[in-house]
């Protein structure tokens, strides 16, 4: 008998689309002699759709035997579809609710990563669009220009720019917040080379398997946005062109961010390579899977297939 896997997708964040890809190639992946896949769509508006019937989370939860989760962005990884999973007992795969919320919380993952010993990019957290001015004004003085503007708890690089003096500064912040953001988050720019590393527990006997580092090459001007990220002018070197020293000291800074912010299953956590050490940014809890994904680009290079991937992945969520 097959296992009832739902798999959720779409959602109300910014990141609907790319929800919708990671989604789907979830369910092309899934492998069909021992999994029944049930597409779950939720709309912008946080409809739920069960194979493209509108339904509510209490009906179809119940039909399930395990969750994937390809939501991303807000009700995907900041805890609230995981607080409906487990209101209905439903095992999934990924961080629980508050882990999920403590990693998206760009400022909070900083403050955790900073306790465990990583090294950060100095930053300054601005909470309400009144203190825009006085914010730009203080980072225009205190940091090395440009610097990054990023919402607190968005992903893909949605909304981060980098910018710098104090009138483009202070447009970034107000732009953030007209469009929605609930905080704004005004960063020091380090300059060096991008990694991301991600993690998978209990893969190949390993309680946190480590997988190749991924370098990243924005285009020549860019850094790593939402445009460079699903364009594909960006090149991914697996493994990536690092050192051994700092390769394996990737990988460990990987694995104490996972486990500094109590995630669970698997986790991708982004950095920066400089001379002067190995800056930590942040922690994917639900990295994406789609085509141009650097998870299953990470994946490939040891030779685990996506569909081997997901099938771990459900293994976990059910041996909870």
């Amino acid at each position: 008998m097959r296992t009832i896997v739902g798999i959720l997708r779409g959602g109300p964040s910014s990141e609907h689309e790319v929800s919708l890809k990671s989604g789907a190639a979830i369910l092309a992946n899934l492998p069909p002699e021992r999994f029944l896949p049930r597409d779950i769509y939720i709309d912008r508006n946080g409809q739920w759709y069960d194979r493209g019937r509108a339904t509510t989370p209490e009906r179809v939860l119940r039909q399930l035997d395990a969750a994937l989760i390809g939501l991303h962005g807000q009700y995907g990884e900041d805890g609230e579809v995981q607080k409906l999973l487990e209101r209905f007992g439903v095992p999934y795969a990924g961080s629980g609710p508050f882990a999920s919320y403590l990693a998206m919380h760009k400022v909070m993952a900083k403050a955790h990563a900073q306790e465990a010993g990583l090294l950060t990019p100095a930053f300054r957290l601005i909470e309400r669009a009144e203190e825009s001015e006085a914010a730009a004004i203080e980072v225009t003085r205190a940091f090395p220009q440009p610097v990054v503007v990023k919402p607190v708890g968005w992903g893909s690089s949605i909304g981060v720019s980098v910018v710098g003096g104090y009138a483009p500064v202070f447009a970034a912040i107000q732009a953030l917040f007209a469009d929605g953001a609930p905080s704004v988050l005004v960063e020091e720019y380090v300059r060096g080379r991008e990694a991301t590393v991600g993690v998978v527990e209990g893969l190949r006997g390993e309680a946190l398997y480590t997988l190749p580092t991924v370098e990243i090459i924005p285009p020549s001007g860019d850094f790593f946005s939402y445009g460079a990220k699903y364009s594909g002018s960006s090149r991914e070197v697996c493994p990536g062109n690092f050192s051994r020293v700092d390769a394996e000291e990737l990988g460990r800074l990987a694995r104490r961010a996972h486990k500094a912010l109590g995630l669970r299953h698997y986790s991708r956590s982004d950095f920066i390579v400089t001379p002067k050490g190995i800056y930590y940014l942040e922690t994917n809890t639900l990295p994406g899977l789609t085509e141009q994904s650097l998870l299953p680009r990470a994946l490939a290079s040891v030779g685990v297939s996506l569909p081997d991937f997901l099938e771990h992945l459900v293994n976990l969520a059910r041996a909870r």
